[in-house]
């Protein structure tokens, strides 16, 4: 039933205990192997595909699962094509695979999945990125999805990676950025070696020049290559893990790149182009001036003083890099201050999200990890190719440990990628997805929580349907959290559009804020938590 505010209760239920995770991948039905190709030649996209991500796209409130497959390597492989999946959540932890009834099975070599309702019609569209022509799915209703990539003019032919949709001219509809890796050729492609053997390795990707990225403006129905007119036509990046958010909290989406082995990159949107302001903001080397291997990416705020910070997975022996936004447009290295040096020297990761696992209100970070050498062990005997997964548990202030004896699904040992974030059992908690190289994927169920929380689910009028971009300000008991809206993130994967806080030992939020992409500023007082709520942006009469 409506409420003020254009609130609509949506579920209530209640937990507790200790967080854990539990692999059901198998016991929800989630049957799927995902299938490089790899025959030994050791073609260089084989090794880092591919995404998951969580949508609701028949509109029953529970969200399914949309796992990226790859299989035969245009041009390169006789190997049998591999179909993506689409599982739907039927609710009591299980899933059915609906990708052929639903039209979305696509056969490319595939990559990553971007979600967003790029025409304001209600409906979770979806866009898979892969090694050569991307494909773009509108979601008809009624669990049917159309293919609409010509018409839409969004293929983009290159070797695409992590896509975002996000409103960046601020007109109420989504547009589309896609990232692309580099230039990898199909005929005669380059074959390097361990020193004078001949055994194989995947090449360094420095070996090859970059891609030009796509950013497309949503024109209803239809978008626009406007890369060049906002000032994004670059090939010095090799993009991987792509995010907006606004960094500057000037009211529009900035765009962070994570990129492999490049500096990566940093754009300050000023409303009609993107400025690059990585090298000016500390964001595009690490603390000691150095480009590192960039892989998956998010933003939200880490150390809880309410601005975004920036988190970017990186090759082994490298760690994961934790940028801290100082204000005025400065970040600053906090990977050793934070702990998360020593926590992640040891593992090469992917797909990463920041997420409340405990609802104590602070955001703790979930890393996966899997080397990119298939035989590593010949070139570096303290590696290894499959690597467990890490929790980072945010003790305070930004401060992470190593927290990754929380159940039986953290101790798996996979080549992980793609990592999505989504409460499939709205139950207060979130869970995550990870799709692995040449494996089943991981379903990992956050069974219990500590502490309160409340979600969100923000819907938008004269801003984007789905609010991406809106920012959230709960105050609860002296203390104040803020959230972006997000769906794209991570690598190659998206994620639940609910915004979900922990309220700790609080059973209610005193003070919701929204600043709304539009401009609009909406206040509700007094929420009770252990619910979800959807919340309606107010529009003037």
């Amino acid at each position: 039933m409506k409420a003020r505010y254009g609130i609509v209760l949506l579920l209530c239920c209640s937990a507790a205990a200790e967080s854990r995770f539990v692999d059901i991948a198998q016991s929800a039905g989630i049957d799927f192997i995902h299938r490089s190709g790899a025959t030994g030649a050791r073609y260089l996209p084989e090794t880092y595909g591919s995404g998951a991500a969580f949508l609701d796209f028949d509109g029953d409130g529970a969200l399914d699962l949309y796992l990226v497959n790859a299989g035969r390597l245009p041009r390169l492989s006789s190997e049998p094509e591999a179909a993506n999946a689409l599982f739907r959540n039927e609710g009591a932890g299980r899933f059915s695979e609906q990708a052929a009834r639903a039209g979305v099975g696509d056969r490319g070599y595939g990559m990553g999945a971007a979600v967003g309702d790029y025409d304001n019609d209600g409906w979770a569209d979806l866009y898979v990125t892969n090694f050569g022509p991307n494909v773009l799915f509108h979601n008809r209703g009624a669990g049917r999805f159309a293919d609409v990539t010509a018409t839409a003019d969004v293929g983009c032919p290159g070797w695409g990676t992590s896509a975002a949709f996000a409103d960046v001219d601020l007109d109420g509809d989504l547009d589309l950025f896609v990232g692309n890796y580099l230039d990898y050729p199909t005929e005669n492609p380059l074959v390097c070696r361990i020193g004078n053997s001949e055994e194989r390795l995947y090449c360094d990707p420095r070996k090859f020049d970059g891609q030009v990225d796509r950013l497309y403006i949503n024109e209803g129905r239809v978008f626009a290559d406007r890369t060049a007119a906002f000032g994004l036509v670059s090939v010095a990046g090799k993009e991987l893990g792509v995010v907006f958010g606004d960094y500057d909290q000037d009211g529009d989406p900035d765009l962070y790149l994570a990129n492999d082995l490049v500096p990566n990159m940093l754009y300050r949107n000023d409303g009609t182009r993107f400025v690059d302001r990585g090298l000016a903001s500390g964001t595009s080397l690490n603390g000691e001036g150095v480009a590192e291997a960039g892989m998956g990416v998010d933003m939200a705020d880490a150390d809880g003083d309410g601005d975004l910070d920036l988190f970017v997975t990186n090759f082994q022996w490298e760690s994961n890099t934790l940028y801290s936004n100082l204000g005025g447009g400065f970040f600053a290295d906090a990977t050793v201050a934070s702990g998360i040096t020593r926590a992640s020297m040891a593992f090469l990761g992917f797909g990463t999200g920041f997420f409340d696992c405990d609802n104590d209100g602070d955001l703790d970070l979930f890393v996966a990890n899997g080397h990119v050498y298939d035989n590593v062990e010949k070139v570096d005997r303290a590696a290894a190719y499959a690597q467990r997964n890490q929790l980072l548990e945010n003790v305070g202030e930004g401060i992470f440990v190593d927290s990754s004896d929380r159940g039986s699904g953290l101790a798996l040992v996979q080549v992980s990628r793609g990592a999505a974030f989504g409460d499939i059992d709205s139950d207060g908690d979130l869970d995550i997805a990870v799709n692995n190289s040449n494996e089943r994927p991981a379903l990992l169920r956050n069974d219990s929580v500590v502490g309160g929380w409340l979600g969100l689910r923000l819907r938008g009028a004269a801003t984007n349907r789905d609010a991406i971009g809106a920012r959230v300000a709960l105050t609860t008991g002296g203390r104040t959290l803020v959230r972006e809206v997000r769906r794209n993130a991570s690598y190659l994967s998206s994620n639940d559009p609910r915004v979900l806080f922990g309220l700790g030992n609080a059973e209610v939020a005193e003070r919701v804020e929204i600043r709304w992409p539009s401009g609009v500023i909406q206040v509700v007082e007094t929420l009770p938590g252990r619910q979800y709520v959807a919340i309606e942006e107010e529009t003037s009469q």
